[in-house]
């Protein structure tokens, strides 16, 4: 017998395995970018019902190769808010099926000779670079991305064979198979193992697949790994939802619970299969495409006797991560850093709070005015209090942004980025304004001033255009609709028209001695912040009209 060289059969395994895992994120990273346009639409389907959550979270992991992402996202959206439990479980249910997209690549291979690993990768990696060395188009570029991905994931999957071949005639190397596959929980416990340490349940079933295609792994043995797999993948989602909100910790805790059932029950079923039913087949070599079909079948099966009771898988997680949920006012409500995995998503949830600041400032806006007209240092002090937090609110937002320009981006969202950068800090500004207003309620209150009729008849004018234009703006940019865009231009220009006028009749009005010269201060004050909120809401809508 040969004697191996461990060392090399060690680091030839790892290099494959590092080429595996890059192979894997890299064509994710190209699938999502060329994908882009149509993962927006599926925000608003993930959150309408769970049979179709099944489905989008099956097409979302075969898109960015990996579960653990998915239901990291998934955590993320919940911890966001933007997703019940119950709709969380079908997107788990549908991710844990998706995954199982790498192990049919990885299974093309004995197929046809064209699609061996040998043949296929470095084909693929010489057509990916090519066209990412001298495409001009992102789409082209972006199909180079997915085909240096697929190329380098079946290099690592050669390397990882080719490293575990002279495995075979090892003797202790069969008798270690064998126990495992005579200990069901030893098979489990090492899948799950592996699975844990490297977080990919993908990467894992590739390098059982690996094993299997240098011929070392028995069809018991193979079956308690895969489902050891299944459990070790929650792993990922777990460390994830530490710090997170109690029903982010509890989707995490139904993504657990619902593969812990699913190997529970195949783990019995196989028990019974390879010592009562067909007692030989435990013993057999498994092939590269056994062990795809074997994955498949656990995932969907599992998901079709589960997905009628995820009410049930809902209630065991919320008995088992107990605890009351307390709201978190003045907090990022959309953002999770979680997101990043799938940037598309991140992006879209970045929309939502930018919105959501804007919504806040235009609030801040209208208490401002009241404030004014009353002259009411309650709402005066509730316009200090919100300006504070849509402070906050920027600099959390901002932070978000530098990170997430930091992942894969398409030119697309890097441009969207940016156009937030300058939403932001237009929305900032507003509320500079708002606080300004108030403080010019203030100057009232404290001169004891009034406006004459004719003044407060104007103000009520500004105030309302300018509003009205600051609301299309926000609307404009929430909904993508130019119409709305195109109408707060026209309001600001209103706005324009307006103060150059009301400026002018006031200044006859102080010449005349008909108005208190204080409030004639203010006056002139309050004009020019409507008049630069206005300015603002413009900035906001023409990113609109710019797309």
């Amino acid at each position: 017998m040969n004697q191996v060289d461990w060392l090399d059969v060690g680091l030839t395994f790892i290099g494959g395995l590092g080429l595996f895992l890059f192979g894997m994120e890299y064509m994710g990273e190209g699938l999502q970018k060329a994908a882009g346009p149509k993962m927006k639409k599926l925000l608003s389907i993930l959150t309408s019902n769970r049979f179709l959550g099944v489905l989008v979270g099956a097409g979302v992991t075969a898109l960015i190769q990996s579960s653990s992402a998915t239901t990291v996202m998934v955590v993320g959206f919940v911890n966001a808010g933007l997703m019940s439990l119950k709709q969380a479980v079908g997107v788990i249910m549908g991710a844990n099926i998706g995954t199982t997209i790498t192990a049919w690549i990885v299974s093309l291979g004995e197929w046809t000779k064209f699609l061996k690993p040998s043949v296929i990768a470095p084909l693929c990696i010489a057509i990916g670079v090519g066209l990412l060395m001298f495409a001009r188009e992102d789409k082209i570029k972006h199909i180079g991305e997915i085909l240096f991905g697929f190329g380098a994931l079946f290099l690592g999957l050669d390397s990882m064979s080719a490293a575990a071949k002279p495995l075979r005639e090892l003797e202790e190397v069969k008798n270690m198979f064998v126990v495992i596959g005579h200990n069901p929980i030893l098979g489990i416990l090492v899948g799950a193992g592996v699975t844990a340490i490297i977080q990919s349940s993908s990467a894992s079933v590739g390098i059982l697949q690996a094993l299997a295609l240098a011929g070392l792994v028995p069809w018991s043995s193979a079956i308690y790994i895969i489902l050891g797999q299944n459990i070790g993948t929650c792993i990922t989602a777990i460390l994830s939802s530490i710090g997170a909100t109690l029903n982010a910790k509890r989707a995490a805790a139904i993504h657990f619970i619902f593969n812990f059932l699913g190997s529970v029950i195949f783990g019995i079923i196989a028990v019974v299969l390879f010592k009562f039913v067909v007692p030989g087949l435990g013993n057999r070599i498994i092939t590269v495409t056994e062990i795809s079909v074997v994955h498949t079948i656990f995932n969907v099966v599992n998901t079709i006797v589960l997905f009628p009771f995820a009410g049930t898988l809902v209630y065991l997680a919320e008995h088992l991560v107990k605890g009351k949920g307390e709201a978190k006012p003045g907090e990022l409500q959309h953002l999770d850093e979680r997101m990043f995995e799938t940037p598309t998503f991140a992006l879209e949830n970045a929309i939502k709070e930018v919105v959501h600041m804007g919504e806040l400032a235009q609030h801040n806006v209208k208490i401002a005015i009241q404030a004014l007209f009353e002259k009411n240092a309650d709402k005066m002090e509730q316009v200090f209090a919100k300006e504070r937090e849509i402070n906050e609110l920027q600099k959390g937002i901002n932070q978000y942004l530098v990170k997430l320009s930091n992942v894969s981006l398409s030119e697309e969202e890097s441009l969207s980025v940016t156009n937030l950068f300058h939403i932001i800090s237009d929305i900032e500004r507003v509320g500079d304004h708002a606080d300004n207003i108030a403080e010019l309620a203030q100057d009232l209150i404290d001169s004891d001033s009034t406006f004459t009729e004719d003044a407060k008849k104007e103000l009520i004018m500004i105030t309302q255009t300018g509003l009205k234009c600051l609301e299309s703006a926000i609307k404009a940019y929430a909904s993508g609709d130019s119409g709305l865009a195109e109408k707060a231009l026209g309001l600001e220009d209103q706005v324009d028209d307006m103060e150059k006028t009301m400026r002018s009749t006031h200044i006859k009005r102080l010449v005349q001695n008909t108005c208190d010269p204080t409030a004639g201060i203010v006056f002139i004050d309050t004009i020019s912040n409507m008049e630069r909120i206005s300015d603002h809401a413009i900035n906001i809508a023409q990113v609109v009209l710019a797309k």
